[in-house]
């Protein structure tokens, strides 16, 4: 008999990226070509003094443990890193070292919530924040972000959380957001902090693409006066560093909360691998400018890719103000065609065309909050970005029922 997994495995929502990667992958390897825009990869090469770091700390056989909350040189680098960039009051002691920026998902939701207590989470939203939250038996508790609010936090969703749920608990805010490329502006991030001083209340600030605003620079909730004492902030190696591979990250806090964290990593994953923290290091002290060469041409791509899918019919874009995504609002195409959105970004990667495919997201992948819109990651050349953009605007013109496919997948039937 084989032993029975629990309730949470059972209902675990996955992130859909990496199962479109995996089919992107799967026709690629026997002969499809496919222009991959799906998962949020960086497409240019680890910066130069981090790949040298990383290489020079293995030679020299930096491959012991460490300690759980980091190497102290990372979090010194750091803690000066989050002052000087974006005006945190940050020491040291502010800092816990961990394997990305995702695992403080968990590890905030381990320190801060107790089954039944309410989360606010701005919708659509990055697909792990609800099963980090449902793994202590929390309650999600989501609100939409609008296109017309620019896809901004709406503060008096927080005002009405605060004051109507039986347990309010905890804010999941992600700014730049992915995947819809909005900004809290200074004065929402004022607003916020305000709202939530002096409440119990914690949030959790996710802040992978801190380097991708295009429009002035990134803000963080913990310069606000008080928030390091409320708040833990998320930062990741493999956005601005092009690191994804390396599993690099840390968070920022009170020292009292990071050093929980800190606890929290000793319990679970013990320490993150020395040789990728010196990798680390280098990249915050000496790969600034590589970086910035590198985030201008991120916004070149985004430009590319948004100029050409506003000039297909159905198709609307905000201009991009953050993150290396396109989130292109195609109701209309759905609704003529008869689909969902999820179900016309899967009819684009299968079905469009015999030889070529675009692998993209549905909206539907960030929660019901994203149906009607698909997200593309701009991480190609440009040249083949330009080609996803001719053939998705071939391929929309030539089509008028896709019926036949949503018999076949009825999963992609739109919602009534």
């Amino acid at each position: 008999m084989s032993a029975k997994l629990s309730k949470f495995v059972q209902t675990l929502e996955v992130e859909a990226a990496f199962l479109v990667l995996a089919r992107a992958k799967e026709l690629k390897a026997v002969g499809k070509d496919i222009v991959e825009l799906e998962i949020g990869d960086s497409p240019f090469n680890t910066t130069a003094n981090a790949m040298a770091a990383g290489l020079k700390s293995i030679q020299a056989n930096q491959t012991r443990y460490c300690p759980s909350p980091g190497l102290g040189m990372l979090r010194e680098s750091a803690a000066t890193f989050v002052k000087e960039e974006f005006g945190v009051p940050a020491t040291a002691a502010n800092v816990t070292v961990g394997p990305g920026a995702k695992i403080f998902e968990q590890l905030f939701c381990e320190a801060f919530l107790n089954p039944g207590d309410g989360v606010l989470v701005f919708s659509p939203h990055f697909p792990t924040y609800t099963a980090n939250i449902q793994r202590r038996g929390a309650r999600v508790v989501l609100t939409s972000l609008c296109e017309e609010n620019q896809f901004r936090p709406d503060l008096n969703a927080v005002r009405a959380f605060l004051s109507t749920d039986a347990s309010p608990r905890a804010i999941f805010l992600n700014t730049p957001h992915n995947p819809t490329g909005g900004v809290a502006t200074p004065d929402d991030l004022t607003g916020l902090a305000d709202i939530i001083r002096g409440h119990d209340v914690a949030v959790f600030c996710d802040e992978p693409y801190c380097h991708m605003v295009w429009n002035g620079r990134h803000h963080s909730l913990l310069a606000q006066p008080g928030m390091l004492d409320q708040c833990v902030a998320a930062y990741t190696f493999s956005k601005s560093y092009s690191m994804s591979g390396w599993r690099l990250g840390f968070c920022v806090s009170s020292d009292r909360i990071a050093e929980t964290i800190g606890q929290l990593i000793n319990t679970t994953l013990s320490c993150t691998p020395p040789m990728i923290q010196f990798a680390g290091d280098a990249a915050l002290r000496l790969d600034t400018e590589e970086r910035d060469r590198c985030m201008q041409q991120f916004r070149r791509k985004v430009q590319l890719l948004s100029a050409g899918l506003a000039q297909i019919e159905g198709i609307s874009v905000l201009d991009p103000v953050a993150t290396f995504y396109v989130y292109a609002n195609v109701t209309s195409v759905c609704e003529r065609l008869g689909i969902t959105s999820h179900g016309l970004a899967t009819w684009l990667l299968e079905e469009a065309d015999e030889k070529f495919g675009i692998a993209c997201l549905g909206g539907e992948c960030f929660g019901e909050a994203g149906h009607g819109f698909l997200r593309f990651s701009c991480a190609e050349p440009d040249e083949r970005i330009e080609a996803a953009a001719r053939f998705l605007a071939e391929a929309l013109s030539s089509v008028t029922d896709l019926s036949d496919f949503v018999i076949r997948h009825p999963e992609y039937a739109p919602r009534t």
